[in-house]
């Protein structure tokens, strides 16, 4: 499958939409039920990413209610888990005998080995958008009976490594234009590591995720919280070691092991953030130092040697070019084809 397949309710007469979706949500997780009382004329919009073992597909729709029963179960159980993320609207969620509300602050997690009913809606009971990743069980670095344990359990999805998988799902909801079908595997096991994590800190069960992906982890949380503190210029690696309550020799094998320094990372991070403000017509009235010290780069010379090693050019040099750029691109482009 290419990156970004579209699946949506215009390629079908609106008596049939509804079937199709939920063949399609079958195909994706595991033979379910659904009802909705738009059913007659449903209306969905959804694109599907395979990422490896991965299968990620953001989706708009009309509310709907699932649900999955033993019968099913007993039917046809793929062993398989699904995490949502809400981008807009709610979910009610019953199993074992308990209602769980989701908003845009959490994950919602199932399994195809036990039975669960959810009801999901949009502000109102108009459309709603989520984020849904299906794949096994067994991909998560963690022992099969710490999965089951998390699974339903309240996950925060903004705070911790929460908030970086969220990100990284709302990346890929936001658009998949600059994927090839060649980054599917890598990036689906950067999306697995996430989930790994997340069940494991819901747990408090770090140690036990294996080695590897514990190290990935790590890595990850550290390049998060550079991300959030860039505009910091007192950022360094003993601040990033403090965040993640490890050593500060820990954390440079962390980075070292893939072919960067902690403070290259950092300031290669602010380089860019810098470089993409500069070519920014919006932006083109305030000076190049101010713009720099937004991303901690509060040294004039050493920040213009820095930029021109890692662009070839200086800062004034780079916003002059990128500013001619935008002024001489036709007007369709200047305005994201609009």
């Amino acid at each position: 499958m290419a990156v970004g397949v579209e699946f949506d309710s215009a390629r079908f007469p609106a008596p049939e939409r509804f079937a199709r979706w939920r063949e399609q949500l079958s195909s994706t997780y595991a033979p379910l039920e659904a009802w909705s009382e738009h059913a007659e004329d449903f209306w969905f919009r959804e694109r599907h990413m395979l990422l490896g073992p991965v299968e990620v597909w953001p989706t708009t729709l009309q509310p709907v209610t699932l649900w999955r029963t033993p019968a099913m179960i007993r039917s046809s159980d793929p062993d398989g888990l699904h995490l949502s993320m809400l981008l807009h609207g709610t979910m009610e969620v019953d199993r074992d005998g308990w209602q769980t509300v989701h908003d845009t602050a959490t994950f919602n997690t199932n399994d195809t080995s036990r039975a669960w009913r959810m009801r999901a809606y949009g502000d109102g009971g108009g459309p709603m958008r989520l984020v849904g990743v299906d794949f096994l069980k067994e991909r998560l670095a963690l022992p099969r009976r710490l999965v089951d344990r998390a699974i339903g359990a309240p996950m925060s999805a903004r705070d911790g490594v929460g908030a970086l998988l969220a990100a990284f799902l709302t990346r890929l909801a936001d658009g998949s234009a600059g994927l090839r079908p060649e980054d599917g595997p890598r990036l689906g096991a950067v999306l697995t590591d996430l989930v790994s994590a997340v069940f494991a800190h819901t747990l408090e069960a770090e140690k036990a995720l294996a080695p590897e992906a514990h190290r990935r982890a790590l890595l990850l949380r550290a390049q998060g919280f550079i991300l959030a503190e860039l505009p910091d210029p007192g950022l360094d690696p003993a601040a990033v070691a403090a965040a993640l309550h490890i050593s500060v020799s820990h954390l440079h094998r962390l980075f070292t092991d893939h072919g960067e320094t902690v403070a290259a990372w950092i300031r290669r991070r602010r380089l860019d953030r810098t470089a993409r403000d500069l070519a920014d017509p919006a932006l083109a009235h305030v000076p190049v130092s101010t713009i720099a010290r937004r991303w901690g780069l509060t040294q004039p010379v050493t920040f213009s040697r820095a930029f021109r090693a890692a662009f070839g050019t200086s800062p004034t040099e780079h916003r002059r070019t990128a500013l001619s750029a935008a002024r001489d691109a036709p007007s369709h482009l200047r305005s994201g084809g609009r």
